[in-house]
């Protein structure tokens, strides 16, 4: 069964950073590029960031390029989401999804 969980988020306060973790099974993790995604309270779903199968490429959203940083750990089938100087409108469900797949995501807000 192909799963991927997602965890790390909480509250945070403006200026302050969060680890995602998204521990993936069920499926062959080095072979797929991952990506993290965020919905705001009454905003569609935003793509944040993508990593290729063997993490030698990465992109990112301008709305968080130099504050969030996405990287994996093959070896751990897990994808994490660095996420440093966190702002106010940072305050989403972040999801993280290989193609056809979606974790049940994780809350983060950021607030004082």
């Amino acid at each position: 069964q192909v799963q991927l969980v997602e965890s790390g988020g909480g509250l945070a306060q403006p200026g302050g950073s969060l680890r995602l973790s998204c521990a993936a099974s069920g499926f062959t993790f080095n072979n797929y590029s991952m990506s993290w995604a965020r919905q705001a309270p009454g905003k569609g779903l935003e793509w944040v960031s993508g990593i290729y199968s063997d993490g030698s490429d990465t992109n990112i959203a301008d709305s968080v390029k130099g504050r969030f940083t996405i990287s994996r750990d093959n070896a751990k089938k897990t994808v994490y989401l660095q996420m440093n100087s966190l702002k106010p409108e940072d305050t989403a469900i972040y999801y993280c999804n290989v193609p056809g797949i979606w974790g049940q995501g994780t809350q983060v807000t950021v607030s004082t």
